[in-house]
């Protein structure tokens, strides 16, 4: 349902939790998780205390709510991606470009979540944490399927199980963006999708 098809008091709500979302990461981002106190983000928005707490129960549930949105963007974005009406290999190209672009535009929640991963209390990571990895395998399996098509249909050869070519194709984006956020001058990020798929439609050695 989109957003002006909502009653005006339902838009209203949401419009205040989306500037309590955006408040919290901007602070989070720049202070670390456990620098920020609900007090501070509630008056950097500009809500009363009392307000923010209608919307989340604690600090650990705004987090939590930041990142599962964060993550839903993404997810999205992805799904969008490999679902196009394209061959095999132009899904794959869709979904490399579209990994790096999600990532290089959102490097502010990126380099929260990567510094408070193992900084967050052990109770909010263990839910977090699950609910994440379950995400993940579900993902998965959507992108072994483009692999899996582009088998039946000869567009690739069966080197290996398509869930294993979804996660080790994920692998090498995720190594060569964390490559390039480490150190961009000496690791540019190939713009080219071809540079990452290479890896997989040509191999290191030579016929």
């Amino acid at each position: 349902m989109e957003d002006k098809k909502l009653p005006r008091r339902e838009r209203e709500k949401l419009r205040q939790r989306q500037e309590m979302l955006a408040t919290a990461l901007d602070l989070f981002s720049q202070k670390g998780y456990h620098n920020v106190s609900m007090h501070e983000v509630a008056e950097q928005a500009e809500f009363a205390i009392g307000t923010i707490y209608k919307f989340f129960q604690n600090k650990e549930d705004l987090y939590r709510a930041l990142v599962l949105e964060q993550c839903d963007k993404f997810e999205d974005a992805l799904i969008q991606a490999i679902e196009t009406p394209d061959d095999e290999i132009e899904k794959l190209r869709n979904y490399v470009r579209t990994r790096s672009e999600r990532f290089r535009s959102n490097l502010p929640f990126v380099r929260l979540f990567l510094a408070e991963s193992r900084g967050v209390s052990f109770n909010i990571k263990a839910g977090l944490n699950e609910e994440l990895r379950k995400r993940y395998y579900n993902f998965l399996e959507r992108l072994a399927s483009v692999f899996d098509r582009g088998i039946k249909n000869k567009r690739f050869k069966k080197i290996a199980d398509p869930y294993y070519l979804a996660a080790a194709l994920d692998s090498v984006i995720d190594a060569s963006l964390l490559l390039w956020l480490d150190a961009p001058e000496r690791h540019p990020y190939p713009e080219d999708p071809d540079t990452i798929l290479d890896i997989f439609f040509r191999g290191l050695i030579d016929p």
